[in-house]
């Protein structure tokens, strides 16, 4: 399972690149002091999922440390892109896959 956790982690950044999502710059620091979902009130969620949820899981990933048991970034992220003209359809169906990997653990 982590294997596989690690390859959807992989393909979300490889998919924020190709729609050039990926950032070379972090938000500064006070945007990391959020305690909303997704940080919500101070990243976009693309900037969230480079600079948080994929750090994050890399590290307990890399730690052998206890994973999440239950996740839900596929609506979340459904909802951002809402009207946006980026073809979004590959993310969406790999974030959904990692949640569905992280959730059934």
């Amino acid at each position: 399972m982590r294997t596989q956790i690690a390859a959807l982690m992989m393909d979300v950044e490889a998919h924020l690149r190709q729609l050039g999502l990926w950032e070379s710059e972090p938000p500064p620091d006070e945007a990391f002091a959020s305690t909303q979902p997704f940080f919500i009130d101070t990243m976009s969620l693309p900037q969230w999922l480079q600079f948080v949820f994929l750090p994050t899981m890399q590290r307990l990933l890399e730690e052998e440390a206890d994973l999440p048991t239950a996740c839900g970034i596929a609506p979340m992220a459904e909802e951002h892109f809402r009207g946006t003209a980026l073809p979004v359809a590959e993310l969406l169906l790999v974030l959904e896959r990692l949640d569905e990997t992280i959730t059934q653990g």
